[in-house]
């Protein structure tokens, strides 16, 4: 289960544009208990963390779908190669926890604390995370479809490290996702993939965005005051009361300008 979540994430974080689009599920058997059942119940990971005395648990490749974790401190937890589908995390305290490699496909973790967290070869398709905090947490994963709403990713990291690519191109994949009012100041986000990602009225304010995929992607009313711009693609994307766009960095250096949406329909 962990390498053909591994070699599965790699393939997708890796592939250019057109061959990215491949269905990263395919191969992995989504209706098996690994990923619809839970091992524990609520109990006993509550009996854990007490057990714990305040130490960060253990729970690693654990079958943990549809469990209620809401609420919960997970504080600096290992659930690398967790299975997390559907699960409840409403709340929860996962500040500096290692989710590498975990699934967390149509998770709730709206108001969760994920500051600082790892996220490499994630996969959080359309899970929600509004109002969570995910500040200086590492992203390099797929978060398609997933709900950001009102998330605070200040100094996020998920840009592709470009100095440590043996594996290909690892990057955030936030494709469709909802930003909306989200802060990422300081965010690092360079050539990530935001396609038809939803950023009206969030705050760019210093974001890293350098070789990044716009295209299609709403940023209506973002503020995006010295936010790095260079080869952006923005091929049809709506850029349209922008604040601090004076500011920003290689505005003129983006990609498929012509291509952009620059004014609200009649």
């Amino acid at each position: 289960m962990r390498r053909l979540a591994l070699s599965l994430m790699l393939a997708t974080l890796a592939a250019g544009p057109a061959a990215a689009e491949q269905d990263l599920l395919l191969g992995a058997d989504m209706t098996s208990p690994a990923m619809t059942k839970a091992e524990m119940s609520r109990a006993d990971v509550e009996a854990m963390i007490k057990a714990a005395d305040g130490k960060p648990i253990d729970l690693h490749d654990k079958a943990l779908a549809g469990l209620d974790l809401s609420g919960l401190n997970l504080r600096s937890a290992n659930l690398r190669t967790a299975r997390l589908n559907k699960a409840n995390l409403r709340g929860a305290d996962l500040s500096g926890a290692n989710l590498e490699q975990a699934w967390f496909i149509k998770a709730d973790l709206s108001g969760a604390k994920l500051a600082d967290t790892k996220m490499f070869g994630i996969t959080a398709r359309d899970a929600n995370f509004s109002g969570a905090d995910l500040s200086r947490a590492m992203p390099i994963g797929d978060f398609r479809g997933a709900n950001m709403s009102g998330a605070t990713l200040i100094d996020l990291r998920g840009g592709a490290d470009i100095k440590n690519q043996s594996m290909g191109l690892m990057r955030a994949v936030f494709v469709s996702v909802n930003l909306t009012g989200a802060n990422l100041k300081g965010a690092n986000l360079g050539r990530s993939r935001l396609e038809y990602a939803d950023l009206k009225d969030a705050n760019l304010t210093d974001v890293v965005l350098m070789g990044s995929d716009l295209s299609g992607a709403n940023l209506t009313g973002a503020t995006i005051a010295g936010a790095d711009f260079k080869n952006v693609d923005v091929s049809g994307a709506r850029l349209i009361d922008l604040k601090g766009q004076d500011s920003a960095k290689d505005w003129s250096a983006r990609v498929n300008v012509d291509r952009a949406i620059t004014q609200a329909s009649p």
